[in-house]
């Protein structure tokens, strides 16, 4: 295997050798992005198509079966994240960060065909919902495991200097692949016909899936290794002991801020359309069309706040993140909850995503700088993974039970407390990176 050493070129380089590096080096990230965007593509569909095909394997008769479906929805949603970002994380540190790319989009193939070619209950019984848990649980290890390798290598692999604006693209292939989810469901809504769906056609975004997968798997082929031997073969490499014992202040800031980050994305992407319906009354099909235009402008926001990073520096970002998010958080939700006109909605959530933005378009780097690389991807998987199913993965929830109970705008200073944790947690980092920094 070739390995792109985090190193810097040899004065005696020529020009064209510079060039061919920083061309190897774009490809790179576009190969590392391709399979991150079909990794959460794959991921999103399950959400957006569950509709369709719930009542093939779960039927409302079989209480069993419904119970299964909830701790299938949890284990899947939750429980796995944590497993795959120590998994993952400690194959990229021990194996290589390549092999750690290779294996996740293969389990996220594995998951999506089996969810495509899966018999109905009425045809195998409760192996049909078993089956359906068991996809969606190699799914989740995927994903799990996906975030941290693919930050780490992207961090790796990105040009010094322009870092920032490189790893920024891990967060266009992430909302690209719920976008593209979201276009995929809304052609075959338009092709076929609402029966036609619930009985076949929702198979045909998992084979989508699954095919897009195996391209992404011979993108990921061709990447260069940028871990060293010499750090792969260390005792500490992937040990979560090591990074705990060594690294315990760097795990724990990253943990205080992706939470905050994490509850914060949540709310303005997942729950922010069932928001708009259900506390703003506005119209389903509305409420799609701002969240998606919303979501690409977002998208296209990640690569300029990225460059901003490289120019103020990760810290300037993440504080201003913390500082404007706590800020903003009550006005906004408070407007929204009253605001109906559909174009003042997507510039009131515009404008919002873009402060989350100086969190996300950096969220990968940020994390890599703080960990050397024998236990690099395990420190951001690890962490993230956690952060993120504890306060992302609970904000619809926390936010749908306050509202239940009359408290609704307590969700917005949970949300608002949570971004002056993520201020306060940004004040620790160092002004400049302690590793990283004299890479390449």
């Amino acid at each position: 295997m070739t390995e792109l050493t985090s190193t810097t070129i040899p004065a005696g380089k020529t020009d064209h050798d510079r060039e061919h590096d920083s061309r190897r080096r774009v490809f790179a990230i576009v190969a590392a992005s391709s399979g991150n965007l079909v990794e959460w593509f794959d991921f999103y569909i399950y959400a957006f198509c569950a509709i369709y095909f719930a009542h093939s394997f779960f039927p409302q008769s079989d209480p069993t079966v419904q119970l299964l479906n909830t701790a299938g929805v949890f284990a899947a949603g939750f429980l796995m994240r944590p497993i795959g970002g120590w998994v993952f994380g400690r194959i990229a540190d021990r194996h290589g960060r390549k092999s750690s790319l290779l294996i996740s989009v293969v389990m996220m193939c594995t998951g999506s065909l089996m969810i495509a070619c899966l018999p109905t209950y009425d045809s195998i019984g409760m192996w049909a919902p078993a089956l359906l848990l068991l996809a969606r649980l190699l799914q989740g290890l995927s994903v799990g495991g996906e975030y941290g390798t693919t930050a780490t290598y992207m961090s790796e692999v990105a040009l010094k200097g322009r870092r920032g604006f490189f790893s920024s693209f891990q967060y266009v292939t992430l909302i690209g692949g719920q976008l593209l989810a979201v276009l995929v469901v809304v052609v075959l809504q338009q092709l076929y016909t609402e029966q036609e769906l619930r009985t076949w056609a929702w198979r045909i975004p998992f084979v989508i899936g699954a095919i897009t997968a195996v391209v992404a798997l011979l993108l990921r082929r061709t990447l260069h290794e940028t871990s060293s031997a010499d750090t792969r073969n260390t005792k500490d490499a992937g040990s979560v002991v090591a990074l705990l014992r060594d690294h315990k202040a760097a795990f724990f800031t990253v943990l205080g801020y992706t939470a905050g980050g994490s509850l914060i994305f949540y709310t303005f992407t997942t729950y922010m359309q069932k928001y708009l319906v259900n506390t703003a009354g506005m119209p389903i099909k509305t409420a799609s069309y701002v969240m998606t235009g919303a979501l690409f402008v977002y998208m296209c926001m990640q690569p300029v706040f990225g460059a901003l990073s490289d120019r103020i520096g990760r810290r300037t970002n993440m504080m201003l993140f913390g500082a404007l998010g706590a800020l903003i958080t009550v006005p906004v939700l408070t407007a929204l909850h009253t605001i109906t006109n559909p174009a003042v909605a997507f510039v009131l959530i515009t404008l919002s995503m873009a402060v989350v933005s100086l969190y996300t378009s950096i969220s990968g780097i940020v994390k890599a700088e703080m960990f050397p690389p024998e236990v690099r991807a395990l420190g951001v998987g690890l962490a993230y993974a956690i952060a993120n199913a504890i306060f992302g993965g609970s904000a619809e929830y926390v936010a749908l039970g306050l509202k239940s109970v009359g408290h609704e705008s307590a969700f917005y200073w949970y949300v608002t407390a949570m971004m002056v944790v993520a201020f306060l947690v940004s004040l620790r980092l160092p002004r400049q990176a302690k590793y990283l920094h004299h890479e390449h």
